[in-house]
């Protein structure tokens, strides 16, 4: 059993991270990433489509596992990528995910774009677009929120700290 003085101790650390810009910004892409993949994955898709959902499912995965070892302030845990390298693993995380985010927004804009004619009021048949559009934004606010998550770890990282908070 912990001593009793550990748990004020972790409950500091988890309000200081959930307060801190990489905190928010965690919780803002494990939100965006669920809207993204629950959009498309309740609704018919196809093609290309499958990409983004890919895309939208592995970040969202591995979003939750950074957040919640960061949450827990057990980052020395996590061989190799952790201890001093933790921020620059959440650095490199969030640039592979905003890289993959860019064209997964293309991937949405194209399909909603092709599924505009659909909106007229004569069509009477099942219409993506709707859909499409949603997950567009949800898409887009995905990859900003990752975007300013590389911004923020690489001031962090040229300024020599070494931890995410």
């Amino acid at each position: 059993m912990p001593p009793s003085g550990a748990q004020p101790q972790v409950r500091q650390h988890m309000a200081k991270f959930l307060r801190s810009f990489p905190g928010v910004t965690r919780l803002l892409q494990i939100v965006f990433g669920a809207g993204l993949w629950v959009t498309i994955a309740a609704n018919k898709y196809e093609g290309s489509i499958h990409f983004v959902l890919f895309v939208a499912v592995l970040f969202w995965l591995l979003c939750l596992g950074l957040f919640f070892v960061t949450l827990l302030d057990k980052q020395d845990a996590v061989p190799v990528l952790g201890g001093p390298r933790w921020l620059c693993s959440n650095l490199a995380y969030d640039v592979a995910a905003a890289a993959l985010y860019m064209p997964a927004v293309g991937v949405m804009v194209y399909k909603t774009h092709r599924n505009a004619y659909c909106m007229v009021e004569q069509y009477k048949h099942f219409c993506l677009y709707k859909v499409y559009l949603t997950a567009a934004v949800f898409a887009c606010l995905c990859c900003l929120a990752f975007l300013l998550s590389v911004v923020y770890g690489a001031c962090r990282k040229s300024r020599g700290e070494q931890t995410v908070i």
